[in-house]
């Protein structure tokens, strides 16, 4: 494809290429938008760029797009593919670009141009008789946007403010052959069926309420799950070498303008005033476990010194934002701080890479590395984050692991290396972290004593492994498809007794099974075992026991898997055997 740059120069890209996906996306988001004016001409334009998997166009009009408009757009989509028409870059200076803007009736457009900067250039793109502010890329006829779909429709805040008009965004996708649209979209309904928000409340782990958007409440089944999680948290960083620790949620604007975090992200904390003090609400847990570090002299020999923290951490994030467990504004992240010499960077990330490789292998994850450098708005000195971003280059060279270099991504306090999962349909999510820090030592007046007598900083690292735990939990019960393996499932047996004359020996099993501790449950309803079992299958439990008069007599259980139709007749000690040996291996389970 023929790929029309910023600069108006013209290149060759393909549809595997990011370059030429993008062109392709950001194209049909103006084919959207031409369609739209041709069908809704008092519609005002705002925004249309290509984003992952798609692209987007915000719209003011007063009535909403009903799913006909939808439909017809669309119609009026491919009509404009067909007539193929050219794409053409211009320029025009600032006053003529803004009369240009108001004659066409875009006052968002002519907002745009007035904020950007006098010296930027102002360029445009012309399809037919359509014409759009854009810096591009863009493809160079419409004839190659071959295969797209529209596919939801929601509001957004101009610009992202809630003190804005809401504006109608209608999201599509774009891909450059039919074949490719149509396993996308099947990826789609795949996902809907995920959607961890539905299974969460079918199989009652959380639940979202109104008087409190974005601070979810987990219920028993969800307690359990979570526990479960940290317990195994728990055991690994025990294994590890680490020490746990709980710092306080809210700390007086000392610490945190001490920490950096009141200059750099005092926007997404909630803060009270206490005693006539300003105090916040911990965003993150590192400046409480500087405070830990120093409570106390330290000495070479006390290092590396790992502190894990299963800290509750409050930020503010945006209402059009939050979605489920995904995005929430209270969440318990998994954190841990080392403190260490400069010789042992190298052995301590190796020894986090590892310990992240062990969790995400559990759960049967594939994941790609990202090395995030020095952004913009940073703390310290470079040389500094020189020598900190090569301490994780050095890291990840030795151990092999394939890495994308991710320029100006870091922490404003120092380099990181990201791991981004990949789940059973092939969604990526961003969840451990390391993040190697020069500043905050440096900030707080952290010190240990060396072998020389003399005073030295320490170096610091932050690490994640779940990220959050309520969000790693959103990423499991869609990778799972809620069916999780036997040792993470809030209910692993369940026991259906076919007549109240074997409640008994169903009794008698629940109590064999809990000693074992085993998460078992008896459905002694008046109804029939199949609505019984059928309930089961949707409750996702693993184990699913159907007892009788037969079962009884040869001291037996019928025993249906989560996944299978036949039924396995077991003793009551296989029974136990089996289900405690699947427990203590952590299989995987099954993924749909």
């Amino acid at each position: 494809m023929k790929i029309i740059m910023h600069d108006g120069s013209v290149c060759e890209s393909t549809f595997e290429e990011e370059l030429g996906r993008n062109a392709l996306r950001h194209t049909a988001s103006h084919i959207l938008a031409q369609a739209v004016k041709r069908l809704f001409p008092e519609t005002k334009l705002a925004i249309g760029p290509s984003i992952k998997d798609g692209f987007y166009y915000d719209f003011d009009r007063e009535a909403p797009f009903s799913p006909e408009d939808i439909e017809a757009i669309e119609s009026e989509m491919k009509k404009i593919v067909k007539e193929n028409l050219r794409l053409e870059r211009f320029t025009l200076p600032r006053q003529e670009a803004i009369a240009l803007m108001e004659e066409k009736g875009e006052p968002y457009k002519v907002e745009l141009i007035n904020d950007l900067p006098e010296d930027e250039e102002l360029s445009f793109f012309k399809q037919g008789d359509f014409v759009d502010l854009c810096a591009g890329p863009h493809v160079s006829y419409t004839s190659a946007v071959k295969a797209f779909k529209l596919t939801t429709v929601a509001g957004a805040y101009w610009r992202g403010s809630e003190k804005n008009k809401m504006l109608i965004r209608i999201y599509g996708t774009a891909f450059s052959s039919k074949a490719e649209l149509e396993e996308h979209l099947a990826r789609l309904e795949e996902a809907k069926k995920r959607d961890h928000r539905r299974l969460g409340s079918q199989m009652k782990l959380f639940m979202l309420s109104e008087e409190g958007p974005g601070f979810p409440f987990f219920l028993p089944n969800g307690m359990i799950l979570k526990n479960t999680l940290i317990d195994y948290w728990r055991q690994l960083h025990t294994r590890e070498g680490y020490v746990e620790v709980s710092t306080p949620i809210i700390l007086n604007r000392h610490l945190w303008e001490t920490s950096g975090h009141w200059e750099h992200y005092k926007q997404n904390m909630y803060t009270t005033v206490i005693d006539d003090t300003d105090y916040a609400v911990k965003p993150m847990n590192c400046p409480g476990g500087m405070l830990v570090y120093k409570s106390e002299p330290r000495s070479y020999r006390d290092l590396p010194m790992r502190i894990g923290e299963l800290g509750l951490v409050h930020r503010h994030e945006k209402s059009g934002e939050l979605h489920g467990l995904m995005r929430v504004r209270c969440f318990t992240q998994d954190d841990a701080h080392i403190f260490m010499t400069n010789e042992q960077i190298t052995s301590e990330i190796k020894g986090v890479v590892r310990l992240i490789d062990e969790v995400y292998s559990l759960f049967g994850f594939k994941y790609h590395v990202e090395l995030s450098t020095m952004p913009k708005d940073h703390i310290g000195d470079e040389k500094d984050w020189e020598a900190a971003t090569e301490g994780l280059r050095v890291a990840l060279d030795e151990m092999g692991l394939k890495y994308v270099v991710n320029e100006g991504d870091g922490a404003f306090y120092g380099p990181k290396i990201d791991f981004h999962l990949e789940d059973s349909i092939g969604r990526t999510w961003q969840c451990g972290t390391i993040q190697l820090d020069f500043q905050l030592p440096m900030r707080f007046e952290a010190e240990y004593t060396g072998a020389d007598g003399a005073k030295h900083r320490p170096i610091m690292i932050h690490r994640v492994v779940f990220g959050s735990v309520e969000r790693f939990i959103g990423i499991l019960i869609e990778h799972f498809a809620g069916k999780f393996p036997t040792w993470l499932a809030p209910e692993q047996v369940r026991i259906m007794p076919v007549t109240d004359r074997s409640n008994d020996y169903a009794d008698g099993i629940i109590e064999l099974l809990k000693k074992e501790g085993i998460r078992c449950s008896c459905d002694k309803r008046a109804e029939k075992t199949g609505y019984k079992i059928r309930e089961a299958q949707l409750s996702k439990i693993p184990y699913m026991l159907v007892v009788g008069d037969r079962e009884e007599a040869d001291g037996t259980v019928s025993v249906r898997l989560r996944d299978t139709t036949q039924a396995v007749l077991m003793t009551k000690e296989e029974l136990v055997r089996t289900v405690s040996e699947d427990i203590r291996t952590k299989g995987l389970g099954s993924r749909e």
